[in-house]
């Protein structure tokens, strides 16, 4: 069963392009990782949520989520990059997540 990454954002309209340079770094990245499956990069164009950016990335399972992290940290490490000083410096708010599957929409 695949394992989901979905990561929700509060992105003000003058960060976004930071925000997403960023965003886009990062996952032209986990596209070359093992258990990589896909992924959908979302913005909000109607509605009453406040989360105007999601991330959705779908990976094999959560050994490929967790090996992934580890790629991730290094090449933030490579660059010089902390994303949380880049959230606060521009007033972003996140909400990560990893998610699994409902098969047939059963109850848990």
């Amino acid at each position: 069963m695949h394992t989901f990454k979905v990561d929700k954002f509060i992105v003000p309209e003058g960060a976004k392009a930071e925000f997403l340079e960023k965003v886009h770094a990062t996952h032209q990245l986990l596209e070359q990782q093992p258990g990589f499956v896909r992924q959908v990069l979302l913005e909000q164009h109607g509605g009453p949520g406040e989360f105007n950016i999601v991330t959705f990335v779908e990976w094999d399972n959560q050994d490929a989520i967790d090996a992934a992290r580890q790629a991730i940290h290094e090449l933030h490490q490579q660059l010089n990059f902390d994303p949380q000083e880049m959230w606060a410096r521009l007033s972003v708010r996140a909400d990560p997540a990893t998610y699994r599957e409902l098969m047939g929409w059963e109850l848990p």
